[in-house]
């Protein structure tokens, strides 16, 4: 599909595309979607009257996505379909549509929702089965659960934040090899997990499960997302009851959500699951997606990043809708702006790992980078960024920007 806005070869943000974002421009916030380098401001274009008969004014005219979230997939389609009217080569407004875009290089990127719920799940094979490995040497890889049930854990919504956005090093109790009892320090072992989450929309009822193949109505797009972890203060804490303080202080994501249809011609079916899942969790479609996954780190001392991992979120064990089955079967409802973390994605080779636990096992086998210096853990002043997209052949390239942060000395 053309559209009138010019979109560079290769870029994120075709018109097949239209991910969702809260922006910042001359003191006002809003909600727009990205085409090729600029924004499509929803506000001004709701101001001049561009969506009366679509949708309420007031929902595009918010400062986030909270209210587009609090209605339902119908309301979704129709404003997507208004959007793509709105921007394509044969617009009514292609001759003065300039007054509704704004260059993305001259607006500051804002939280795009209020996160409700954040969850996190530990849902690749791969990564599950190196973890094992890691923290279970000689013993059997696999818990006797995890392939019969999609792990995870609530998180804390109130640290989740926008690419960007700087992380201390977290300080928390930890026991050293050498101790015999733990100490409260900063930790040394600092870790990211490449990961893609999912923003819910509409409400369910509490106390009536969600079927599977209903979780298309409120699935409302896309993210990535980087759980930063410390290793360390994980490791102390988290028998009997999981993690904690570990995994608490910090959850980057990207600053675009990438809607269900933009993704729709990606979908793939997912891995083999032996045993056969509970009824529950078995679904009529694929809900794998082949979105290609990169991190990048780059030091104090480097002046350009270094692809340190890829991998794709079609290797997810444990898909999306199974997710959202699993977390509504027990009759908890959802709510617009709940985040679901997909956990660390992992591949078979060793540079397919989605985290610095398993590509350097557990720091013994530091990353060597191209500046000379080796990586076990992050260390103060490394820049994490994660990338993703779909793309296939005979098909847009269909891109989530990235998400990236800095670390800070405790």
């Amino acid at each position: 599909m053309l559209s009138w806005v010019e979109v560079p070869p290769g870029c994120d943000f075709p018109l097949e595309n239209l991910p969702y974002g809260a922006f910042e421009r001359n003191g006002r916030v809003r909600i727009g979607v990205a085409i090729g380098d600029f924004v499509f401001d929803l506000g001004a274009a709701a101001d001049a009257g561009l969506f009366d008969g679509f949708t309420e004014r007031e929902i595009v005219s918010a400062p986030n996505l909270d209210r587009l979230l609090a209605t339902s997939r119908p309301t979704w389609r129709r404003l997507r379909g208004r959007i793509v009217e709105l921007l394509s080569a044969s617009s009514p407004i292609a001759g003065n549509g300039s007054q509704y875009v704004v260059a993305q290089r001259d607006v500051q990127m804002r939280m795009p929702f209020t996160v409700g719920d954040y969850v996190d799940f530990y849902s690749s094979l791969e990564h599950a089965t190196n973890m094992g490995k890691i923290l279970r040497p000689g013993g059997e890889p696999l818990l006797p659960n995890w392939r019969h049930i999609p792990i995870g854990y609530h998180g804390r919504s109130s640290t989740v934040v926008i690419d960007g956005t700087p992380v201390r090093r977290p300080r928390g109790q930890r026991k050293p090899p050498d101790a015999t009892l733990p100490v409260f320090a900063p930790t040394a072992a600092l870790d990211i997990e490449l990961e893609v989450g999912f923003v819910t929309g509409g409400h369910t009822d509490f106390g009536i499960p969600l079927p599977i193949d209903r979780v298309d109505e409120h699935i409302f797009g896309f993210v990535l997302v980087n759980d930063w972890s410390a290793r360390d203060i994980q490791a102390w804490e988290y028998q009997p009851l999981g993690p904690f303080l570990g995994k608490s202080f910090a959850t980057s994501i990207s600053a675009w959500v990438v809607t269900l249809e933009a993704l729709e011609p990606y979908r793939v079916a997912g891995a083999a699951q032996d045993p056969q899942p509970l009824p529950y969790l078995r679904g009529e479609q694929p809900y794998n997606f082949d979105v290609h996954l990169q991190a990048e780190l780059r030091t104090a001392r480097m002046d350009a990043p270094e692809i340190i991992a890829r991998t794709n979120f079609r290797e997810m064990y444990w898909s999306a809708a199974q997710q959202l089955a699993h977390v509504t079967s027990n009759g908890s409802n959802i709510q617009p702006g709940d985040l679901y973390a997909s956990g660390t994605i992992s591949g078979p080779a060793e540079r397919s790992y989605g985290s610095l636990m398993e590509l350097t096992w557990r720091g013994q086998r530091p990353l060597k980078l191209r500046s000379g210096e080796a990586r076990g853990f992050l260390e103060d002043g490394d820049v994490v960024t994660l990338r993703g997209w779909a793309k296939t052949e005979g098909k847009p390239r269909i891109g989530f920007g990235r998400v990236c942060g800095e670390i800070l000395p405790a």
